[in-house]
This record gives structure tokens, sequence and C-alpha cells, in this order.
């Protein structure tokens, strides 16, 4: 997972990089397939605002997070990615597998004749 990390009126610290790596690690290990994670993290006014773009084969997952409180909004980026994360990975698993054919087994082969 490549992850790009930048800083909008904000100066990027090693403390807030390892938290920011450390939150996202849990996305990582739901499911393994993450090409690349973006994060911005920018100050309007008071609030602080964090986005994160998240590119995944075939797919790219965007969420946005305001809060007063810089770790709260990483917390609430990172809740947020995850639940879309686990939501993409179990259509994937919903896709690969045809409930239809094993409906069709358990009904049987049509009767013959018909009528």
């Amino acid at each position: 997972m490549n992850l790009h990390l930048t800083g909008h009126h904000l100066e990027i610290t090693p403390a807030i990089r390892a938290y920011v790596v450390s939150k996202l690690e849990r996305i990582n290990r739901h499911f393994d397939h993450v090409i690349d994670v973006s994060v911005v993290l920018s100050v309007v006014t008071v609030r602080l605002k964090k986005k994160a773009n998240v590119h995944l084969r075939g797919k790219d997952l965007r969420a946005e997070s305001v809060d007063e409180d810089m770790y709260a909004a990483i917390d609430a980026l990172a809740d947020k990615l995850d639940r879309q994360v686990v939501k993409h990975k179990e259509l994937l698993k919903d896709h690969r597998t045809d409930n239809g054919a094993i409906e069709r087994a358990a009904v049987g082969p049509p009767a013959e004749g018909g009528r």
C-alpha cells in the first residue's frame, strides 16, 4: 500500500504521520488489494478537515471528516474508510457466488412431460 500524506496549511509531523499510518493499517488488514491511499490534512478556520482517497483495483473510495480535534477527525476518517472497504469486499464476495444455481440445485431437475 502506497501512502501519500499531505498537509494544506498544516505541517505533517512524524507523530501525525505515525498516527495516520497506524489507523490506516486496519484497512490493509481487512482487504489486501489496496493499491494507493492519498490523505490530505487541511485547516479551515478552527476546524480540521481530512480527506482520503483509496485506490483499489477497479474502484476508488473517498471519505471526508471534519472536526476540531485532529486525532478525532483522523479516527472518524479511518472508520469511514474501513466501513467502505469492508462493504466493497463483501460485494466482491457476493458477486463470485451464484446463489441462483444453489437454489436451482435444491429444487431438482424439471419434471418430464411438463404438463
